[in-house]
C-alpha cells in the first residue's frame, strides 16, 4: 500500500524491452536508502517489484498486462517518474490508501493557472468517472489529489506550489497520458451493490397473480 505522497522523483536510465514486456532502471536516492530485493516502489502511479539495485537505481519488470493498462509504455531514456516507497505501519497517511493497481489511463486536456495553483483538467472514460465524485480522493501518476470537480468527460484537480515543484505533474503537456487509480473504496461499494442486485435478480420469486391463476388459486 501507498499513500500518495511522492518522495521524489526518479530518472529513466534505461529501457530494455521485450516482446511485449520491459525492464526498466531507475535512477534515485531517497526511496533507495532501506531498499531491499522484493520491495515494492510505486512509479509513476504504478506498484513494481525491485529485482535489482544498486547505490543509485533500482531496476523492475514490467509485465504485459501492466504495459497495456498503464503509461509506463510512453517512457523513454531520460524521462522524470514520481516515486514512493510501501507505507510502513506506524507511518501518518497524509493521501489516502493507493494500492498501485491503476484502473485505467487518463489524457491532460488543460492547464490552467489561478494565483499560486495550477488546475490540471483530465479526460477519462466512462468506467473510471463513475467512480470519481467531487472533493473525493484520486491518484494521478501516483499523486495522491483531491477532485474539485466532474462533469460527464472530465475532471479536475488544483494543484498547489509544493505539488508542483515535488512531482511531475505539471511538467507535462496536454495531450500526454497520466495513470489513474480511483479511490478504493468506492471500488468495493460498487462491487458489494452489484453483487446484491444480481443475487437479488436471482432469488426472485416467479409467482405471480397469474401463476396462481393458472394453477387454480385464484
Amino acid at each position: 500500500m501507498f499513500t500518495g505522497i511522492v518522495e521524489e522523483i526518479g530518472n529513466i536510465e534505461s529501457i530494455t524491452m521485450g516482446e511485449k514486456s520491459a525492464r526498466i532502471r531507475i535512477n534515485a536516492k531517497k526511496v533507495l536508502q532501506d531498499v531491499k530485493l522484493g520491495d515494492s516502489i510505486c512509479t509513476n502511479g504504478v506498484c513494481l517489484t525491485v529485482t535489482e539495485f544498486s547505490s543509485n537505481s533500482f531496476a523492475v519488470d514490467v509485465m504485459a498486462e501492466t504495459m497495456r493498462k498503464s503509461n509506463l509504455v510512453y517512457l523513454h531514456k531520460g524521462d522524470n517518474v514520481n516515486l514512493e516507497r510501501a507505507l510502513s505501519l506506524g507511518d501518518r497517511l497524509g493521501g489516502h490508501l493507493v494500492s498501485g493497481h491503476i484502473d485505467g489511463i487518463g489524457e491532460i486536456k488543460e492547464f490552467k493557472r489561478e494565483d499560486n495553483a495550477i488546475w490540471i483538467s483530465i479526460g477519462a472514460s466512462p468506467e473510471i468517472l463513475k467512480f470519481i465524485v467531487n472533493k473525493g480522493s484520486i491518484a494521478i501518476d501516483g499523486v495522491s489529489l483531491t477532485v474539485a470537480y466532474i462533469d460527464d468527460k472530465i475532471f479536475k484537480v488544483s494543484i498547489i506550489p509544493h505539488t508542483q515543484d515535488e512531482t511531475i505533474l505539471v511538467k507535462k503537456v496536454v495531450g500526454e497520458k497520466v495513470n489513474l487509480e480511483c479511490d478504493m473504496i468506492g471500488k468495493y461499494i460498487e462491487r458489494f451493490l452489484s453483487a446484491r442486485e444480481h443475487k437479488e435478480e436471482n432469488t426472485k420469486s416467479n409467482i405471480d397473480m397469474n401463476f396462481l391463476k393458472i394453477n387454480g388459486f385464484l
